[in-house]
């Protein structure tokens, strides 16, 4: 299979937080999209990770994904090592997709696997367009890894407006009900299960659409330029 785009997450649910309007966005203009979560997510506070597999089965559906897997790295133990660069780099072969999004080095979470997600995908993107790296699978290397949840101090390379599909978005974080706010719930508070954790995102949201005049956007970061199909409608160049 052959995706225009792959968003590759750390957990099930991180692509959603980082971009699940801009994968609609790309989805409504014609873009084959897919997603790889490295893990289960099996050290979460909240939920298992059977009910993790089927809240992902759900966003996928919502977010009109060609594919999704799971490659069933260790959940808190996610690093650039061999078997993990290898374990991307089939990935990145099978799906050889133009542009790639991850976790910005960066990413304003603070959970460590999401920095090491980062390092991992751009060591993987570099090995996967060498020839020597046998994984049984044709070369490949993307055009551009593409960084989403940037840290506060860092301005946006671009932002896609999602104002369209919002609502739709928040619709695929919401199939990730184990995650979040939940009266009923007796496990441990998260950070995402906060009350006051959707409207803070919904807060940034709207900060990015500000910054391009629309209601809401989501912004990304790249170390060099992209070439993009439609900037006109759903990006801003040039921040």
């Amino acid at each position: 299979m052959t995706v225009d785009i792959l968003a590759i997450g750390a957990h099930p649910d991180d692509v959603e937080l980082g971009m699940a309007g801009s994968l609609l966005v790309f989805a409504a203009q014609g873009r084959q999209t897919a997603v790889v979560d490295l893990t289960q997510g099996e050290m979460a506070s909240r939920g298992r990770p059977d009910v993790r597999a089927r809240e992902a089965s759900e966003a996928a559906k919502v977010l009109r994904l060609a594919s999704r897997e799971n490659l069933n790295l260790p959940d808190g133990g996610v690093s650039d090592e061999p078997t993990n660069r290898l374990a991307v780099v089939g990935a990145l072969r099978k799906y050889r997709p133009r542009l790639v999004f991850t976790h910005h080095p960066e990413d304003n979470s603070g959970h460590p696997d999401h920095g090491a997600c980062s390092r991992l995908v751009q060591h993987a993107v570099y090995l996967s367009g060498l020839a020597r790296v046998d994984t049984g699978q044709e070369r490949f290397r993307p055009e551009a890894v593409i960084f989403f949840n940037l840290p506060r101090r860092l301005f946006p390379s671009f932002v896609v407006d999602t104002s369209e599909v919002y609502q739709e978005g928040r619709r695929a974080l919401a199939a990730y009900g184990s995650q979040l706010h939940d009266l009923g719930s007796a496990e441990p508070q998260t950070y995402l299960s906060h009350p006051d954790f959707l409207g803070r995102l919904e807060s940034t949201h709207r900060y990015y659409g500000n910054l391009i005049g629309t209601q809401y956007g989501e912004a990304f970061w790249c170390e060099r330029p992209v070439r993009l199909a439609d900037p006109t409608r759903h990006f801003a160049r040039g921040l």
